[in-house]
């Protein structure tokens, strides 16, 4: 399964994300793909394109982004929204692949 913790709601100071789906053990795993994309294009949005540097780490199955001001979430805190409500919408969707949940910052 693959879960995803959000830091805070408004703004939203960054996420976790962590598992597999294990959807289709036999073949790609369409939802992972998925999620990875939305996840990579968020996190390439805020280092590449708005430049900021927040604590990042990736390896296969965890990613983590967290800002490290409350300016640095309010500047982000679109983006961030979109993609909480996209992983939010296949949580939906694939409930027993994907579980999106909140913590404190």
């Amino acid at each position: 399964m693959i879960k995803v913790v959000f830091f805070g709601k408004e703004p939203v100071y960054g996420f976790h994300i962590t598992g597999h789906s294990d959807a289709t053990p036999d073949g790609p795993e369409v939802i992972c793909a998925g999620v990875s994309s939305a996840v990579y294009m968020t996190a390439n949005l805020i280092t590449e394109v708005i430049g900021l540097k927040p604590e990042l780490s990736a390896e296969d199955g965890d990613m983590l982004l967290k800002l490290q001001t409350e300016q640095e979430a309010v500047r982000c805190d679109d983006i961030l929204q979109g993609l909480r409500l996209h992983l939010s919408s296949l949580a939906e969707q694939y409930p027993k692949y994907i579980k999106v949940t909140y913590s404190e910052v």
